[in-house]
Order: structure tokens, then sequence, then C-alpha cells
């Protein structure tokens, strides 16, 4: 791997990024239980459906289409209806005419599932054949004799309900210590767009997301076979790897393309405070941790200045943070109203437990934001995965053991007899 000298100069062996990486889901699981014993009492996920009121449609219906669904973290849409959902723990599970079936996908790679983040993430289907699946997993190797960790990206082939011919076609270069999240999205021109994390220990100094000889902290953009595609910014540089489309991420957990103008915009979670929403330019760095609007978890500024002529300016930040996970543009016939919005799903505000929500983001025709939403807060769920359907709906993932699959619609009005 091509980190070897820079790991060594900072004293951190493979072993010792794995331990803080343990450690740190250890005391994040502890805080969560404290604050279900403490905080706003947890409450089920529903069963039935729900009508809620928001801002331009007065009436929409929340329905459950499965529950069941354990840690899921992405979900994509199969051409006869099938829904493949993941679940963190290494599960490819998948909904079929309105039911969870029981049964797990076979064949899934073998992943490194610790109690709180990592595991087996992204799903999506290759636009020309979809019983071709990619996956991003949390993979253990071995780095100098030591047990180590980092992200791959694998593709199979979908043979009745067994994922077949399995190999990682990508595997990340750096070390993760099983915080580095990594959404994936097809463009339309057949490539594949990777979103790959900070890994904690070194996202703090910068190491990682300044380091273009690492794919953390970086976007990538690959060939569906997983090879650098072809135009990428820094394709020949002896500084940064083949495969990188933008530097200086901190942790993406959402990617989608803009409707109109096609431009990939991408969630970033920043410590606390400084979530941003990111128009992704080929080959520009978007700064973290030089330049930051976000504070240490100990409430000291991540940077001197939160902006610098060098880096991109985000398009969306929140203070304060609401852990932006998943994201699309709505562009169906069912909510009209909605057209051309954005929808954020949200983990937790502030740090305050059962403060998940979905954020609606509303820009202007210059693509300037004027107004956000907030919606299905009733139901006090850390939301994971928001996607339009092929049917014009909003499919919402919720994020918890007991995690729900949510259909949002519109509430049809009655025609009612004037006399």
């Amino acid at each position: 791997m091509s980190h070897r000298t820079r790991v060594q100069s900072l004293s951190i062996t493979p072993a010792f990024v794995l331990a803080i990486g343990l450690a740190l889901s250890a005391v994040s699981v502890e805080h969560a239980s404290a604050q279900r014993r403490g905080g706003v009492p947890a409450l089920p996920p529903p069963v039935e459906p729900v009508v809620i009121n928001t801002d331009v449609v007065p009436e929409v219906r929340v329905v459950p289409v499965v529950s069941g669904l354990s840690h899921p973290w992405g979900m994509a849409f199969r051409s006869n209806g099938d829904i493949l959902v993941t679940e963190r723990e290494g599960r490819l599970r998948v909904i079929r005419n309105g039911q969870l079936v029981e049964e797990n996908i076979p064949g899934v790679p073998e992943v490194f599932a610790s109690r709180d983040r990592a595991g087996l993430m992204d799903v999506a289907i290759h636009p020309d054949d979809d019983r071709v699946v990619f996956l991003t997993y949390t993979k253990s190797i071995e780095f100098e004799g030591e047990p180590a960790l980092t992200v791959a990206l694998a593709r199979g082939l979908l043979d009745g309900d067994a994922l077949t011919e399995v190999t990682d076609i990508f595997v990340a270069d750096g070390l993760d210590d099983g915080i580095a999240a990594s959404r994936i999205l097809f463009h339309p021109d057949g490539t594949l767009f990777m979103s790959l994390g900070g890994s904690y220990v070194f996202a703090q100094t910068g190491q990682y997301a300044q380091d273009g000889t690492t794919h953390f902290g970086k976007l990538l953009r690959l060939n569906d076979d997983g090879t650098p595609a072809l135009g990428n910014p820094f394709v020949g540089s002896e500084f940064y790897l083949p495969e990188i489309f933008s530097v200086g991420h901190r942790n993406q957990l959402g990617l989608t393309f803009h409707p109109v103008t096609g431009d990939l915009w991408a969630s970033e979670n920043g410590p606390q405070g400084g979530d941003e929403v990111n128009i992704i330019k080929p080959g520009r760095n978007y700064g973290w941790p030089i330049a930051s609007y976000s504070r240490e978890y100990r409430g000291t500024w991540v940077s001197d200045t939160p902006w610098l002529a060098a880096f991109e300016e985000p398009e969306v930040i929140w203070w304060p943070s609401i852990a932006p996970s998943g994201l699309t543009f709505y562009t169906g016939e069912q909510f009209p109203a909605w057209q051309g919005n954005l929808f954020v799903g949200s983990l937790m505000v502030g740090r305050m437990f059962r403060t998940g929500h979905l954020e609606r983001v509303v820009f202007n025709a210059r693509g300037e934001e004027v107004g956000r939403e907030w919606l299905l807060t009733e139901l006090k769920q850390r939301i994971r995965d928001v996607r339009q359907g092929p049917d014009g709906y909003l499919y919402v993932l919720t994020e918890e053991e007991d995690a729900v699959l949510l259909r949002l619609e519109p509430v049809e009005s009655v025609e009612t007899d004037p006399n």
C-alpha cells in the first residue's frame, strides 16, 4: 500500500487503528444506550399508516412497507419490483411484493461488522443489467503482518435469489478503523461514483483527506470493473491516485444527481455542526480539515477559518449538526409541489437522541436555498437513506435494530356531495 511511509511516520500501526475503531464503536454504543435510558423515550417504528401535514402538501400518508430490518444502510430498486436492502451486519435482503423475504441472499462477501459503524454499506444495480449488483463493505485485511481494515467494492451476479460470481473489483488503498462510510451511485454514462470517508484516526489531522496517495477522504470515479474511469482529473499524476475525482472530504453518506444540471451532489458529516451538501466538481478540494464550519466533539473549532479561496464552498450547511445521510432530488409526479426539492435523511440533531427526521430543502430557479422543512419528526426515528422509487413515491429507511422501510404517498382528496 502506498501509505506505508506515512503510517510509520505517525507511529500508528494497523492494529492500533483497528483498536481505536473498536473502542470508538463501544463508546458510541454506550453513549446511545445511556440516552435511551435517560433521554427521550425510544418509540417503536410505526406499524400502521399515519398521515402527516406538510407545508406545501397538506396531507401525506406514511406507509410502513416492511418491518424486521436490522440496521439497514442502502437500497436499490430492480425492474421486476424487488427492492434490495443491505443490513450493516453483512446481510443482503430482498423485499418482494411488499413482503420481506425471510431468507437472506447468500453469497455476500465476508464483512467486518462492529457494533456501531463498520459493515455492509451501500448497494447499487448496474444500469444495463439489474442482475449485476455492487456492494461496498468494510473488509478485513492483513497489512505488514497485522490485522487491519479497509473498504472494498464487490460485484456479483444475481442468480435467482443467490449472489454468484462475487469478486472485489476495487479495494481502497489506506487503513480504515471502521468509521469510513461508502456510498455508490451510477452515472448515466456507466461510470460509478464511490465515496470514501476518512478514518477517525487520520481524519482528525487531515492525513487522509488531503493526502492524494490514499483513497480515504475522497470521492472516486470508477468503471464498472473497478478501474479508474477515463477522464478522471488526476490520471497521470504522481501525487494523486488515478481513481480520485475530488479530495478534502470527511464522511459522505449520500450521493445524488441534480435533475436539471446533472451535477453530483453529496452530503457530508461534520463532527459538531458544519454538516454540508456539496456540488462535486472534478479535481476540486473541499477543504477538510483545513477549512471547515464545524467544531470538534470537545468543542474547539476544527480549523482557524471556515473558508479559503482554494477550497469549494458547500451549497448547504447545518448548525447544529443533523448527521445527514442518504439524499435525493424529487422528480416524480406523485408530489408535484415537491419537484426539484432535495430530501435529506437525518440521523440525529445536535447529538440529541431521537431527533432524526427527513429534511426537505427548497431552492429557487437560480439554485439558491430558500427554505427547509423537517418531516417525520413525530416518528423520532434515525433516517439512514431516502430514494425515489420507480412509482414516484419516496422511500425512507430508518436505522435501528427494529428498522422499517417507509413509503410516502399523497392522500387522495375525497369528492364530497355539496348537497
